[in-house]
């Protein structure tokens, strides 16, 4: 420690780095505290006073053990001090060092974050499914089909356990009768992609439909289904999103409203929360638009290929009565619209003159059951 310094430490209360503002050049100065201020010796001797009233400290700074702080009306220096006897004195002797410079009136406070809620929500509720439909028009059928791939492989992976990837059934029997089901099911119009069906191994009463034509029936589902027809109406209800490419303009809007608020609520407690609950009310009125339209895909796809459309009716009903069915905020929130209404919108569609045909013999059907084993 040189003389210097130790003369420093006998005159003065302490030391702090000093940046003036007009150069990005730290300052060694000496401090010492009096009865109305804070006195800062500069090495050339001259002493500059900083007045109890007029310290505030910096907000936000990466340090909170130190202190950073500036003068009232001159808010470009700065006084650097680490954490200490010092630092507490002056926490003691400034009573306005947590107020604001220059306080902003709380009118256009209120106006700027109106601003600010406007700007978010045209964002997020205009813009962003505005671009997520013209993306999806413009995308590429192989850089679909390369999305629903990827998604396809996450899928499998969560759905597995112990890092082992979930099981496809792969019953013979089974696969040949689902291929020749779903190919009844497919659209007069060719699609830019053929569909690909996957039997999930897993427990799960679902089924949905991946970008790039992937469409996954779950176990849990088949096992539910009270007949071929019932597994038949909810192949062609995601027959229907992947001809209205629903699961590629989803996936686009999701990720550009989970992207926006992510960058507006950050990494914090309860933020995933949040992020789910806003990305549900966005998507929630869209997803139910086209599971509407979905239906009435499955409803005249059935009734061309000579299988009730009911069938759709009495699986949902199964599900209303088992699980009950979405009402006032969850009905918002929820992406399917509510079961008694799709219920009745596929009792609508039935021709009652006319005669309908199982969508598959019994000798399919049990090979559809046991495709991924016996129980």
């Amino acid at each position: 420690m040189s003389e210097t310094q130790v003369q420093f430490q006998v005159e003065f209360d302490g030391f702090a780095d000093c940046v003036a503002g007009h150069r990005a050049v730290l300052t060694r100065v000496g401090l010492r505290c009096s009865a109305t201020g804070l006195e800062l010796h500069m090495p050339d001797g001259s002493v500059c006073q900083w007045r109890w009233e007029d310290i505030r400290a910096l907000r936000d700074q990466a340090d909170r053990d130190g202190l950073v702080l500036f003068q009232k009306g001159a808010v470009l220096a700065r006084l650097i001090l680490p954490k200490g006897e010092l630092a507490d004195t002056i926490k003691s002797c400034a009573p306005s060092l947590s107020k604001r410079a220059h306080p902003v009136p709380w009118r256009k406070l209120v106006t700027w974050s109106a601003g600010a809620v406007a700007s978010v929500a045209a964002i997020i509720f205009v813009l962003v499914p505005l671009m997520a439909a013209q993306l999806a028009d413009i995308l590429p059928p192989e850089g679909e089909k390369a999305l629903g791939d990827t998604t396809l492989a996450q899928i499998r992976q969560v759905l597995g356990e112990a890092e082992v990837q979930v099981a496809t059934c792969n019953g013979a029997g089974g696969l040949a009768a689902l291929d020749h089901l779903h190919r009844r099911l497919l659209p007069e119009e060719d699609l830019p992609y053929p569909v690909d069906i996957h039997v999930f191994d897993h427990d799960l009463v679902n089924a949905f439909a991946l970008p790039g034509g992937h469409v996954i029936l779950f176990r849990g589902l088949i096992e539910a289904a009270e007949g071929p027809d019932e597994v038949a109406a909810v192949l062609a209800h995601e027959i229907g999103h992947v001809v209205g490419r629903d699961p590629t303009r989803d996936a686009l809007r999701s990720a550009g409203s989970i992207g926006v608020l992510g960058l507006l609520f950050g990494d914090f407690a309860g933020g995933t929360v949040v992020l789910f609950l806003a990305n549900q009310m966005i998507n929630a009125s869209y997803s139910q638009a086209a599971e509407t339209a979905a239906d009435e895909y499955a409803h005249n796809v059935l009734e061309r290929e000579g299988i009730s459309p009911a069938s759709l009716g009495t699986f949902f009903q199964r599900l209303k009565d088992q699980y009950g069915d979405a009402e006032g905020l969850l009905a918002h929130l929820s992406t399917h619209p509510q079961l008694e209404k799709r219920i009745l919108a596929a009792g609508a569609a039935v021709d009652g003159t006319k005669a309908y045909t199982p969508s598959m013999g019994r000798a399919d059907w049990d090979a559809v059951r046991t495709m991924c084993g016996v129980r």
